[in-house]
């Protein structure tokens, strides 16, 4: 609810601090005292126009600050934190209007724009009176007001539309995906192909390239590698044909060993030496066969070399494309041809959605047209329970009817067009209820409607009613300030009323007063109750000081309270 607004400098209003209640809070005063402009500070404070006219007189601002008391998880409080907005002793805002018309608005603490105050008035307060109607001013707020009212059953018939339109929309979402990308899927498979068909055409085998960059460099360099390799053989060997000097080297081994066979029986360490020798002249000779055959088999061959050279290119042509590897490039080819099986499979996947699609049509229709057939009775009933609350509030002969109409289309809560309509007498027929009462009659049908709808759960914490009882005297007005009383059971509602009848109902009474002190007019708020109270209700049915005006004023009282 709301705990309490603080008004500076707007319009006659000085400073007023309005201490609110839980229940059913009249505002009452004289005429021209400023009971209106509460209303109006109300309304900036949840982001309503700004007007440098509203600025009090020989000041440079107004201010109007609020105090509201929500419970954990309230979508105000979400909505204010998204702002940035510190709700941990309470959720404080504050209007400033400059006397050049500049505005500024603050959420918990927080600078905000004055769109922020918009946005938390819907779930805060329903505005009702001549200038003002907070309640259905859009399309949707009629939708909901009747779903509402239609308790769980209606809910559920709700939930279960949205959850198949929620799902059909994703598939047809996921078709147009798949059909706007049906050209570039079709590029991409072709250009997967090209390269597999250049892969498939070569048919590299890993590892290839480096194999063949080995056997370019020997084949490159035959005629050096066959130098050093036969020079090595016959130092070995000894076929030097006389270029080197000295015995070859297996000889020199040979005679080695033979010297320390003959001596080597008188010492084993000797002995010893002459084994690693001998293990060295059969190394030498395994090396000097090794040698032979690699002469044997390194001959020159220009056209092996031509043919290497020539593969290596094919490949690197491949590799500059698809890798810097012939691995990566077969790897490449690996994911590729996984690829192209998935984007020719796109078709089926269309197909299956198309199915998908299809049938959740018909079952969305269904749930509409179930929804729609609910709706259409629970808005009989709806329309007659506002039309009976009428008859309480001096609009006997007024009827309402809750209109609900195919709107040629599917959207996210059905396919119907929800209107209350409101036909004002007999023979005339039913227009918005926005368009076809106007002043005091549209904020008691607008009272009605709440009354109606609010044992199923008050759509906002909070109901100000602005001349709710214009043209309204008498027993009506009793009726009025009951059905006031009835809607308080519910929700925090405030009350800006210039009849008794109304304000006896009240739980908590505050009046306006306006103080001249022969130059400047000032209105300040203040609490009434007991017998300051009663002289308020008797000044209030026009015979203030009078002893049968107090009597009447507490008749009113004790019947309302009974």
């Amino acid at each position: 609810m709301i705990e309490e607004i603080r008004i500076r400098d707007l319009g006659v209003i000085d400073e007023a601090v309005l201490p609110l209640h839980p229940g059913l809070t009249v505002l009452t005063g004289e005429t021209g005292a400023g009971k209106t402009m509460v209303v109006t500070g109300l309304g900036l404070l949840l982001g309503g126009r700004g007007d440098s006219g509203l600025v009090r007189a020989g000041t440079d601002r107004t201010v109007v600050e609020g105090v509201v008391v929500l419970p954990d998880g309230h979508p105000a409080l979400e909505r204010a934190a998204e702002a940035g907005a510190d709700t941990s002793d309470g959720l404080v805002l504050v209007r400033t209007v400059q006397a050049d018309g500049r505005s500024r608005a603050h959420v918990g603490g927080r600078s905000a724009p004055v769109g922020v105050l918009a946005d938390l008035a819907e779930h805060l307060v329903a505005v009702h009176g001549q200038a003002d109607q907070w309640r259905l001013r859009r399309a949707d707020e009629h939708r909901e007001v009747l779903d509402t009212f239609g308790g769980p059953g209606l809910a559920d018939a709700v939930r279960a539309y949205r959850e198949v339109h929620a799902e059909l929309q994703a598939v047809q979402a996921e078709l147009e995906a798949l059909r706007t990308a049906a050209a570039e899927r079709a590029r991409e498979a072709e250009t997967l192909r090209l390269g597999l068909e250049r892969i498939e055409a070569l048919d590299p085998q890993p590892g290839e390239d480096e194999a063949l960059r080995a056997e370019s460099g020997r084949l490159g360099h035959a005629e050096e590698l066959r130098a050093a390799a036969g020079a090595a053989h016959d130092l070995l060997s000894g076929d030097t044909d006389g270029v080197a000097e000295g015995p070859a080297v297996l000889e020199a081994l040979a005679s080695a060993s033979a010297r320390l066979a003959q001596a080597s029986a008188n010492d084993p360490e000797l002995a010893a030496l002459g084994t690693r020798v001998d293990e060295l002249r059969y190394l030498a000779a395994d090396l000097a066969a090794d040698l032979g055959s690699y002469l044997a088999d390194a001959d020159v061959d220009p056209a092996r070399l031509d043919q290497v050279e020539q593969r290596r290119a094919a490949l690197t042509e491949l590799t500059r494309l698809y890798g810097p590897g012939v691995d990566d490039v077969l790897a490449w080819g690996s994911a590729a041809a996984v690829r192209v099986a998935e984007l020719e499979g796109t078709g089926d996947r269309i197909g299956g959605l198309e199915e998908q699609a299809a049938a959740l049509t018909a079952r969305r229709a269904e749930a509409a047209e179930a929804l729609s057939d609910l709706r259409r009775r629970v808005a009989d009933a709806l329309g007659a329970r506002i039309t009976d609350e009428l008859a309480h509030l001096a609009m006997g002969s007024a009827t309402v009817h809750v209109a609900v109409e195919d709107a040629g289309r599917f959207g996210a809560d059905g396919r119907d067009a929800v209107e209350v309509r409101l036909a004002a007498g007999p023979g005339t027929p039913p227009r918005s209820v926005t368009r076809a009462a106007s002043g005091g009659e549209l904020s008691r049908v607008m009272l009605a409607l709440e009354v109606a709808t609010a044992d199923a759960g008050a759509s906002v914490p909070t109901f100000v009613f602005d001349e709710v009882d214009a043209g309204v005297g008498g027993r009506a007005a009793l009726d009025v300030g009951a059905r006031l009383a009835a809607l308080a059971r519910h929700a925090q509602v405030v009350v800006v009323t210039h009849l008794a009848q109304v304000a006896a109902h009240a739980d908590r009474h505050l009046v306006v007063e306006k103080s001249v002190d022969g130059h400047v007019t000032r209105s300040m708020v203040h609490e009434v109750a007991g017998e300051d109270r009663v002289a308020e209700l008797a000044r209030m049915l026009g015979g203030s000081g009078t002893d049968a005006a107090l009597e009447h004023a507490r008749d009113l009282l004790a019947r309302a309270r009974a």
